[in-house]
């Protein structure tokens, strides 16, 4: 039954259109606070050129995902995914990182297929997988998009060519087949200054968001000066309880049950 369990670990993709909106914050704290509830995680980057996971959690990883290429590379059946992994811990709470890869040039030679085969590996390994990605439509992103439960779609109401890139991006989405009911808005900084309502660019999108996140700009930027998630931050603020109940609704403690897992294969029918 154990075996069977982490054969089917959930992924979760934290997606966005536009850089800067927050996505490793929200992909790093709902590892946090799925560790905090007792879940095996792993948070992957998936930002290959310019990933902030490490960084934000000030940790210094001896294997990236690129050494997890070669070694998989090696021999599919022997290879252990947990070592190429870096744990984040603290106090009595953990998760795991699957860091980006640290020269460019790496990068750039990251193959989407034994990309998949490695998330594959990592669901038997763990409860819940947290994907950053990079803000492109990429082969990869769109890959990692097709295993997943959830997407969580990030989003600021700042400034127009920020919107309209979300639009285009759930067109896109839509478009391409992807079931509207696996995608999660997320409007971060809600309460940012600006002079666009968030009611109207849900009339623009023809979604609604599915969770909001208040700006709080202090208690991020302790967050990246410490390396500790919010989430798990002495104290409370809006934000960090804000993140706690977007996990509770994705892991049904909220009683928001999430869908089955998996897409439909479609980005392989677009990069043939």
């Amino acid at each position: 039954m154990e075996e069977e369990r982490r054969a089917s670990g959930t992924i979760f993709t934290v997606f966005s259109t536009a850089s800067a909106v927050g996505k490793t914050l929200v992909a790093v704290n709902m590892a946090a606070e799925m560790a905090r509830e007792g879940f095996q995680v792993c948070v992957v980057d998936l930002d290959l050129q310019f990933g902030d996971v490490s960084n934000s959690l000030q940790l210094q990883p001896e294997k990236t995902i690129f050494q997890a290429q070669q070694e998989i590379r090696q021999d599919p059946e022997l290879f252990d995914v947990r070592s190429c992994l870096t744990l984040y811990t603290h106090e009595e709470a953990s998760f795991f990182v699957l860091a980006a890869p640290k020269l460019l040039e790496e990068a750039y030679n990251i193959s989407t297929e034994t990309v998949q085969q490695i998330l594959k590996k990592l669901q038997q390994e763990f409860d819940y997988i947290v994907v950053d990605t990079a803000a492109a439509f990429s082969e990869l992103n769109l890959m990692a998009m097709d295993l997943s439960t959830l997407v969580t779609f990030i989003g600021i109401v700042d400034f127009i060519p920020t919107i309209k890139n979300m639009k285009i991006g759930y067109d896109t989405l839509t478009s391409i087949g992807y079931d509207q009911s696996r995608i999660r808005f997320v409007l971060n900084r809600s309460n940012a200054q600006t002079r666009l309502d968030h009611s109207d660019v849900e009339e623009l999108l023809g979604a609604s968001f599915y969770h909001v996140l208040s700006n709080d700009f202090t208690a991020a930027q302790h967050s990246l000066q410490t390396g500790q998630p919010l989430v798990w931050a002495a104290g409370k603020s809006g934000l960090s309880e804000e993140l706690r109940e977007l996990v509770a609704r994705y892991t049904n403690r909220s009683g928001a049950a999430v869908q089955e897992r998996g897409g439909s294969g479609w980005f392989k029918r677009i990069f043939k």
